[in-house]
């Protein structure tokens, strides 16, 4: 079945990856393990050999359809036809353990996924996604790289981020023109840090970064001034991406008792 472009499929088949990636996850038989976009089966079936039980949420329905009649299926799987966006997570969680969530994500959709998965935090223990290795290295780094961003501080509000390994194009058919990366993520059920509302986070974290050239006060001019950035015991004259994500936190909170409820 050749890959769609529309969906952004390219296959993994390198059995020395499937195996590392495999391992990084280690399911264990209890698991409720979904799996985002399993196209072929290369991560669902050694997955499913171990875990016992498997959630795949395929978009694609000719690949849905090929998973349910492969002889290696049995009761244990569940295929679903739908778009990862629109799915329930803490429907499909139900009363059960917290869902171990995996996949191979189409890079198009990868960041609001992400934010839709941490929404529902809630019901979920932990993820591993293989994405693009640039926006891996924005996911995981540290405060003062030139990686270090909006999405770096959105995310580490809400989940520990850790970039495992990274897997070069010729393990994909067809081979994309990119690096890939594999990260995991364990939701916080609270805040990693305070911070206020995430829209007050995200309102001040998106204006500094909108000009992460600028000291934080001229890149907050009109939201914080000079007494409240440094009253959250930060220096004005540093740029954005020398703030760690807890200093983001105070400033957010400091927005919040500025601003009309």
């Amino acid at each position: 079945m050749p890959p769609r472009k529309r969906f952004g499929q390219h296959f993994l088949h390198d059995p020395a990856v499937i195996g590392r990636i495999v391992n990084a996850i280690a399911p264990q038989e209890s698991d409720r393990l979904v799996e985002i976009g399993p196209g072929r089966g290369a991560l669902t079936w050694p997955l499913l050999a171990r875990a016992k039980h498997l959630d795949a949420i395929e978009i694609d329905r000719d690949l849905a359809r090929a998973l349910r009649e492969d002889p290696r299926a049995r009761a244990g799987l569940k295929v679903h036809v739908q778009d990862v966006l629109d799915l329930d997570f803490s429907a499909l969680r139900g009363t059960g353990q917290k869902l171990r969530v995996v996949g191979n994500l189409p890079y198009n959709i990868s960041t609001p996924l992400l934010f839709h998965l941490l929404g529902q935090r809630a019901s979920i223990a932990d993820m591993h996604f293989m994405l693009q290795r640039e926006v891996v290295a924005r996911l995981a780094a540290a405060h003062g790289t030139r990686e270090y961003g909006r999405l770096t501080i959105m995310v580490a509000a809400f989940a520990e981020v850790r970039h495992l390994f990274d897997i070069g194009p010729g393990a994909f058919l067809p081979a994309p023109r990119v690096w890939s990366a594999i990260v995991s993520f364990r939701p916080s059920g609270a805040p990693r840090f305070a911070h206020g509302s995430e829209r007050d986070l995200r309102t001040v974290v998106s204006a500094a970064f909108s000009h992460r050239r600028k000291t934080l006060r001229n890149a907050l001019k009109g939201l914080l001034g000079d007494a409240d950035i440094i009253a959250c015991g930060i220096d004005p004259e540093l740029r954005p991406q020398m703030i760690p994500p807890a200093g983001w936190g105070m400033l957010a909170l400091r927005y919040g008792d500025r601003i009309p409820s």
